[in-house]
């Protein structure tokens, strides 16, 4: 019969000190604390399965932190493995592995593998904003978790506490980045469920925004403001604002325009396709450049411009730094300035130009044209085309000689509504 090993008790192991060489103290059942140089001391547990001639041994913890009330349930559940034929070392090796697996594919870690693998799809602005919100808001909730292990409530909580200070459009955000998150996941083998997908529809409901803009009617009033206050303007911002509404083009396709796309000979400006909101898209860009057809009193008002602006880059340069543009918010400054902050945006000058245009008769297709919203397949043959280009050269200047009309009190303006 082995011989049995007296139990170990807490003054016993509290009293083993270190030798120049390890040595062990016995607990019975192939199970002793072993005493390192070094003074450590560690459970471990040695033992052969009858098929096996070597011995097997494990290790557990250090003592204190593994006391001995801790070893001893852990030998037992080792030989409850041993009595029905399980090897414990095969699966704490198992169970080891799928731990870092999990580890090595937490959240965040699975969610920088998906933006790394979105960056050529988008420009680098969207990269940004979209790992800034991650990295905000949802990170530093779950991102140690092991994406697998992450449920729908989980979730759900994350998006709540978002909503909870007032950013529901960022939750909603932050909800489409996280559903294509696990769908890469389980694309990817490391995930079998998308705990989103459940929680998306219990968001609060996204209030659509809109671009303030003034109506149709309001136009009188607004001109009248806007020549009252221009004495008082820089030059360059009563040229900006005129332009902005003029051309109804986006704000940074205006603020951003270099004087290399201005042709003031032959009264020609045209934006280079890849300055477009369409032509900026990675995937399928829209490369089709935008004519702005700029009325004799915009050419008029550039004219003047370039006497002020003309040697530099821009057409309207950085007050503070002249080698970058103007900001886009400069034409909300000078709206607010007007009286008009929160009633009227730069975006709004294209609503209220589609809704003036709408009004003089012309046809829907050239004023999306204009507006920059028609793709370039729908103009046809080159006869077609310019046709079309024709009939917004037209457009344009019949559109400014109307605001000119208003200003002047030549045309009473209706009660008409606001452009969808």
């Amino acid at each position: 019969m082995p011989k049995l090993a007296t139990p170990l008790t807490d003054i016993k192991i509290k009293a083993a000190k270190p030798k120049d060489k390890p040595y062990q103290l016995a607990d019975g059942e192939g199970m002793y604390l072993e005493i390192l140089p070094s003074g450590s001391k560690v459970w471990r547990l040695a033992y052969r399965q009858p098929n096996r001639k070597t011995s097997t041994r494990l290790t557990f913890d250090h003592y204190p932190a593994a006391s001995l009330a801790d070893a001893r349930q852990w030998r037992a559940e080792i030989r409850k493995m041993l009595t029905t034929g399980v090897d414990p070392a095969q699966t704490f090796r198992i169970e080891k592995a799928v731990a870092a697996v999990a580890s090595a594919n937490t959240f965040e870690a699975v969610a920088r593998k998906w933006h790394e693998n979105k960056l050529e799809t988008w420009q680098e602005r969207t990269a940004t904003n979209i790992l800034h919100r991650l990295e905000q808001d949802v990170f530093p909730l779950v991102g140690g978790m092991p994406i697998a292990d992450i449920k729908a409530p989980i979730m759900l909580d994350v998006f709540r506490q978002i909503e909870n200070r007032g950013a529901g459009e960022i939750a909603k955000r932050n909800a489409q980045v996280c559903n294509q998150i696990f769908n890469f996941a389980i694309a990817s083998g490391l995930a079998e469920y998308n705990p989103v997908v459940p929680v998306r529809s219990v968001l609060k409901p996204r209030v659509k925004g809109v671009h303030a803009a003034i109506l149709v009617a309001d136009l009188p009033e607004f001109l009248k403001v806007l020549e009252k206050n221009e004495a008082r303007m820089y030059p360059t911002t009563r040229i900006l604002m005129r332009l902005m509404m003029l051309t109804f083009v986006r704000t940074s396709e205006l603020t951003e325009t270099p004087w290399s796309e201005i042709d003031l000979h032959n009264e020609e400006w045209v934006i280079p396709w890849h300055r477009m909101k369409m032509g900026k898209r990675k995937v399928n860009p829209r490369q089709l450049d935008h004519h702005i057809f700029l009325p004799k009193q915009g050419w008029a008002l550039l004219r003047e411009l370039h006497a002020i602006t003309g040697r530099n880059q821009w057409v309207f340069p950085n007050q503070r730094d002249p080698q970058r543009p103007i900001s886009n918010g400069a034409i909300l400054a000078g709206l607010k300035r007007l009286g008009y902050g929160g009633k009227h945006t730069g975006h709004g000058f294209r609503s209220l130009a589609k809704g003036v245009l709408k009004t003089l008769g012309n046809d829907l297709t050239n004023i999306e044209r204009q507006l920059a919203h028609a793709s370039g397949e729908a103009y046809g043959g080159s006869y077609d085309r310019e046709a079309f280009l024709t009939e917004r050269r037209h457009m344009m200047q019949e559109y400014a000689d109307y605001l000119d009309s208003i200003a002047s009190g030549k045309v009473i303006v209706g009660k008409f509504p606001k452009a969808a």
